[in-house]
């Protein structure tokens, strides 16, 4: 290489060391300056206290209110069925007639032994008001007047002996006419006229069913139903100061709303080994007959309320790995905050949250997996949203 080569290769290596060095130090410069994240558009809501009633959902299943199966108290021929099978009858209504004639002659045989007796009743009282003046008079020995008022006091037992006999006989009269226990529903008879009954047989003629009102049998988390007590043994659950606790109903093979509210009855006083829950019975009107023993139901149970509650949409809530719940609120700076809440329950799309949130606080709905605590926002309220898409509704 010629010198002159050599001297030019030298001042073009210099002069790209200059311009490194001139970047180096624009870069130093430049880096000495934080960068600030850009903030991110966050919707949110504002949330106001208000008193928020509590209701749990449970499963169920609707059972009798009465139910009684109509069976003999007399064996006997049947001799007419006096109802329509599947309609209702009134208590006393007569169901079955059994053949009356063996009791009518146990009936007409009863009042001859009656009087029978009473009539030796007489003879022996006489014998002993006789056998006194005689013995005031010593005409007759003391032994005889013994024995007159003995006769007298066997003939009141033959007579009440009698009189029992005949009031068995006209029960059993009675009997023949098989008639309604309860006012309700009469389903199918199991016998036709000319059947052979007797008082002793297992099998029912037929079976009434009490619908209205009717029952329905709803289960409980064991652990709920503690945990309901105690709230409302602190004070943090209220609405149970009448002693009345609403039920409502839906009716699982139609998906359908029942139009009459239930009231809670009673609770069983165990928990069932198997399953831990309990079981609650609830009253319902049935008027219509549309509730059928049997049919399945979810019931939805008043359970009190929680004054200054707070319902926040479920989408903001997030939880930790241990299940504690939180959301994050944006302060009056526009950073983000996190606020651990106390969940009740769920009501819809909401959740019933009893603390942890202030009145007015913003709570972030949508965008809340791109932020974290202190991070900086651009709070957009969905509240206006909200109330926009009402109104064009």
């Amino acid at each position: 290489m010629s010198i002159r080569s050599y001297a030019k290769f030298v001042g073009l290596a210099a002069f790209a060391l200059l311009l490194a060095g001139c970047g180096q130090e624009d870069t130093a410069q430049g880096g000495g300056e934080q960068q600030q994240p850009p903030a991110t558009q966050v919707g949110f809501v504002t949330l106001k206290a208000q008193t928020v009633g509590l209701s749990g959902e449970m499963p169920g299943r609707t059972v009798a209110f009465r139910m009684a199966d109509i069976r003999p108290q007399v064996d006997g021929i049947v001799k007419e069925r006096s109802f329509t099978e599947g309609t209702l009858v009134e208590a006393g209504q007569q169901l079955y007639l059994i053949n009356q004639d063996v009791y009518l002659a146990e009936v007409d045989a009863a009042e001859a032994e009656l009087a029978r007796q009473r009539a030796s009743l007489d003879r022996a009282a006489k014998n002993r008001v006789r056998y006194e003046q005689l013995v005031k008079t010593q005409a007759a020995s003391t032994q005889s007047y013994d024995d007159a008022v003995a006769d007298e006091a066997e003939g009141k037992a033959l007579v009440a002996a009698a009189r029992a006999s005949l009031d068995k006989a006209r029960i059993n009269l009675e009997y023949t006419s098989v008639v309604a226990p309860i006012s309700g529903r009469i389903g199918s008879s199991r016998i036709t006229e000319g059947a052979l009954v007797t008082a002793s047989q297992a099998d029912a003629l037929a079976t009434i069913t009490q619908l209205d009102p009717i029952y329905v049998d709803v289960t409980q988390a064991g652990g709920k139903l503690l945990q309901i007590r105690d709230a409302i043994a602190t004070g943090r659950i209220k609405g149970f100061d009448d002693g009345e606790i609403d039920v409502r109903l839906t009716i699982d093979s139609t998906g359908g709303e029942y139009g009459h509210v239930g009231k809670l009855q009673f609770s069983e006083v165990t928990v069932n080994e198997t399953t831990g829950t309990v079981r609650l019975r609830a009253v319902f009107p049935n008027p219509d007959g549309t509730l059928l023993p049997g049919m399945f139901v979810r019931a939805s149970v008043d359970q009190g309320r929680v004054e200054n509650a707070f319902l926040v949409p479920q989408r903001s809530v997030m939880r930790r790995p241990d299940g504690s719940a939180y959301v994050y609120a944006i302060a009056d700076d526009n950073t983000i905050v996190s606020k651990d809440v106390t969940i009740e329950q769920s009501q819809k799309d909401a959740w019933v949250v009893s603390a942890g949130l202030e009145d007015g606080d913003r709570i972030a709905v949508d965008g809340v997996l791109m932020i974290g605590p202190g991070a900086p926002v651009t709070p957009v309220s969905m509240d206006d949203a909200n109330a926009q898409q009402a109104a064009a509704q």
